[in-house]
């Protein structure tokens, strides 16, 4: 069980199968829930993504997205590299930086379109 308070995004997904493959690709684990298959979750380290099936979702118009505050970005960014993403369209991966706004960080497009902002506070 967790020991604190959890928030946990829950993103749409046009092909449950399609995500877990392109999630398992980034280092998550995890897969379609058991009791509903049109549903996943799934975990990097203390990261937990959860996903439902939207089979009507066109991903270049897709609002979804979260922030994952992370303790080590850099790692993550690397490692997220190593997949292969480009850095233009669905999917794609931005470069990683440090922002205006006191955070260092990148940002993932997922094959559904959903947004994924992942930073580091500067001098953490």
């Amino acid at each position: 069980m967790h020991d604190h308070d959890l928030a946990i995004p829950t993103l749409p997904s046009r092909s449950i199968d399609a995500t877990v493959e392109f999630y398992h690709r980034l280092g998550f684990e995890g897969g379609a829930h058991e009791f509903n298959r049109d549903y996943a979750i799934l975990r990097r380290g203390s990261i937990e993504l959860h996903f439902f099936k939207h089979v009507e979702l066109v991903p270049a118009d897709s609002f979804s997205g979260c922030y994952l505050r992370v303790l080590d970005v850099e790692t993550m960014y690397q490692a997220f590299l190593g997949v292969g993403l480009t850095r233009a369209g669905i999917p794609r991966i931005d470069i990683l930086e440090d922002k205006p706004w006191g955070l260092r960080e990148f940002a993932i497009v997922d094959p559904d379109g959903n947004l994924l902002r992942i930073g580091q506070v500067i001098g953490d």
